[in-house]
């Protein structure tokens, strides 16, 4: 199976970085399966039903969020009727929609994708591991399903790499989202999990984290509160990273990075050239 994982979609650039790519990567590549971390897509905060429509009709098969889920809050509501949209696993029972949840790619097979949120640095929600110990339990790769995916979006790398070893052999593909700078760790480990620690962002890098730059400085320097902060308008990079799974294991063969566009230097997989 062909899956590519996109970063952290920041504001308006971040939006047409992927309206603008996927549609033609999604044919080129010819992509079995798309996921899209969208909680920073509205305005750097946040994620709408409107947006969240157009990632999908661009050619995400899924979405996922992170601490920003709830910062647009017509999110609590349309969370519910969209299906292909996610919010972390570990959040209290109770809390709208869906931190797990079963996909069928273009080409028929069945995809598992969890989305959860690290603990360290980050809002103290419940234990991330046991929810999904539970929904890997139930969806066991290679038999009731063809690939899982898991989007841990976390600030501290040693938590991502903790939570990528454990799930080492019983997972495609985990990966880092949240820090918005993308890592150069992509490899495949040794139980056949792919892994990065962070894919990134689909965003500006000329700014600080995707936002304009000049806000951040002056709060940095002046410790003091000032103007809201805004994503930056520069030219986007697309980033994420691609895999090829097995069709018998569900085990990643392999996993390129993938960057197009804007200030990074280009990254695509040379297997699908």
């Amino acid at each position: 199976m062909r899956i590519l994982v996109l970063g952290d979609v920041v504001g308006r650039v971040g939006r047409q970085a992927v309206t603008t790519h996927l549609p033609r990567l999604v044919d080129r590549w010819k992509l079995d399966f798309v996921v899209v971390n969208g909680e920073n897509a509205a305005g750097g905060f946040g994620i709408s039903e409107e947006i969240a429509q157009s990632l999908i009709d661009a050619g995400a098969d899924a979405i996922t969020t992170g601490n920003h889920v709830w910062d647009q809050r017509e999110a609590l509501v349309f969370i519910e009727r969209q299906p292909r949209m996610l919010r972390p696993l570990n959040f209290p029972p109770g809390t709208p929609g869906h931190g797990a949840a079963m996909f069928t790619a273009r080409s028929g097979q069945r995809v598992l994708v969890a989305n959860i949120m690290g603990r360290t640095f980050m809002d103290p929600l419940d234990d991330p591991v046991r929810p999904l110990e539970a929904a890997l339990d139930v969806h066991t790769l290679g038999s009731e399903v063809d690939a899982a995916i898991v989007d841990i979006h976390a600030e501290a790398t040693s938590e991502k790499q903790a939570l990528g070893h454990l799930l080492d052999g019983r997972v495609s593909l985990v990966v880092g989202t949240h820090t918005h700078c993308p890592t150069a760790d992509h490899r495949v480990l040794p139980g056949g999990t792919g892994y990065i620690t962070d894919l990134g962002m689909c965003g500006a890098y000329d700014g600080v984290i995707g936002m304009d730059k000049d806000e951040p400085m002056r709060r940095f320097v002046e410790r003091t509160p000032g103007q809201r902060i805004t994503p930056a308008t520069g030219p986007a990079t697309l980033c994420g990273v691609a895999i090829e799974t097995d069709d018998r294991t569900g085990l990643a063969l392999w996993i390129s990075a993938v960057r197009l566009g804007g200030d990074l230097h280009e990254a695509t997989p040379s297997a699908w050239a």
